[in-house]
């Protein structure tokens, strides 16, 4: 579990630093070749050394995980200049975000259809201590758990709804719901490391090159089948509200067989992809 440190302040260490080394050196100076004087010299220099070693400049947003001879013995998050026990080791870990881009990954949605697909994630250190010694490297292990989920991500949903009409959520239409998920299942593969998600978002998807020329025409054609079905269904309706008003304004009385040809009629008008070419009579309207 994270300790959290907070040393001494470096520059009463500074100041002591250098002035027993001041120290040592004016033994030197005044020594006269006398062995004490030279002796006491040597060990003031040495102390003052000692003291420089256990000083420590964290940056803003570094921290510092402080190790005694095998033993964790904390970490310290604050920056400036402080004074620790200089046989403390240290190491460095950076408290800023991140971004994580890997490359574009190649994989079969939930449909057995291949796709590409990639995302960008937001992460930084929120354990030290994890991220120290819980894994060997916390950056390799980010890399390799985030390309991990995203496939995860893809195998899990259909990418749009033409396979799978049944799909709640598919990863073309599901929007903040797909990146929501993202970021809970990253969360909880990237706790071991002691990483905090800040945000993920999917930057590419799409068709692999082998099927994306026939996925398209396959989406064209289903998008001309809706344009269809909607003209016809506001043509019936057009037909309809003609009829009807025709015969409620006792405008033209006509039988099944003149019905018949004026639904056809308008219907053609109607659905038709050009523009109709009217044709005037003049006999009668059974000629």
């Amino acid at each position: 579990m994270e300790k959290i440190l907070r040393p001494m302040s470096g520059y009463v260490a500074l100041v002591i630093a250098i002035a027993v080394i001041g120290g040592g050196i004016y033994l030197f100076a005044t020594s006269g070749h006398q062995i004490p004087y030279i002796i006491g010299g040597v060990l003031l220099v040495l102390l003052g050394v000692f003291f420089f070693k256990g000083l420590m400049i964290i940056q803003p947003n570094h921290s510092r995980v402080l190790n005694f001879f095998g033993k964790y013995v904390g970490s310290v998050k604050e920056n400036g200049l402080f004074f620790v026990n200089p046989l403390y080791s240290s190491y460095q870990i950076s408290l800023r975000y991140q971004n994580f881009q890997g490359q574009t990954l190649k994989v079969n949605d939930k449909m057995g259809n291949p796709i590409e697909i990639g995302a960008v994630i937001v992460w930084r250190v929120g354990d030290t201590y994890k991220a120290a010694y819980q894994v060997a490297n916390y950056i390799d292990y980010v890399r390799t758990q985030s390309e991990a989920a995203i496939r995860h991500l893809a195998v899990s949903f259909s990418y749009d709804s033409m396979e799978d009409e049944q799909a709640e959520i598919t990863l073309r239409d599901g929007g903040e719901r797909v990146n929501k998920i993202l970021e809970q299942e990253l969360a909880d593969r990237l706790e071991p490391a002691g990483i905090l998600i800040q945000e993920a978002r999917i930057s590419h998807l799409a068709y692999a090159p082998e099927i994306a020329g026939a996925m398209l025409q396959r989406q064209q054609a289903a998008a001309i089948v809706a344009a269809r079905i909607k003209i016809v269904e506001g043509a019936v309706g057009m037909v309809d509200l003609a009829l009807k008003k025709l015969s409620a304004e006792n405008i033209v009385e006509l039988d099944d067989e003149r019905k018949a040809a004026m639904v056809s009629n308008l219907m053609v008008v109607l659905c038709g992809e050009k523009a109709a070419t009217p044709v005037l009579n003049a006999g009668t309207l059974y000629q």
